[in-house]
């Protein structure tokens, strides 16, 4: 087997391993830039699955931005505090999560709930 390709298996599993580390509770997280990874990629989920539902629904406005503020804040805070449990303190402290990958997941939700909303509400 090639190097190349031992290295995209061993990528592969270095995924799949952090997936289950992120949906164990209270999972042991000694690489940092890990569990930072873990709340980024989270957003940027919680992003699109909430621009979707914005766009279907249809909400609009500020009302709809800040729903979506609130709610990317506290699903993540909660991810951190109550499930993985961790000391915020080793990671830069509260704001520090609660701000990894935020305006990344800003972006991918307005771009999301715009192009649903405009197909689905627009002629």
């Amino acid at each position: 087997m090639s190097k190349i390709a031992e290295k995209k298996i061993h990528h592969q599993n270095s995924i799949w391993k952090t997936i289950k580390k992120a949906t164990t509770k209270n999972s042991e997280w000694p690489d940092k830039d890990e569990f930072l990874d873990v709340i980024y990629w989270a957003r940027q989920i919680i992003g699109l699955i909430a621009g979707l539902l914005w766009g279907l629904i249809p909400l609009k406005g500020l009302f709809g931005l800040g729903l979506f503020l609130v709610l990317n804040a506290v699903v993540l805070y909660a991810y951190f505090t109550n499930f993985q449990q961790i000391d915020e303190e080793e990671f830069g402290g509260t704001w520090e999560l609660t701000k990894e990958g935020f305006v990344t997941s800003l972006a991918g939700f307005l771009v999301m709930w715009i192009i649903i909303y405009s197909g689905m509400h627009f002629d």
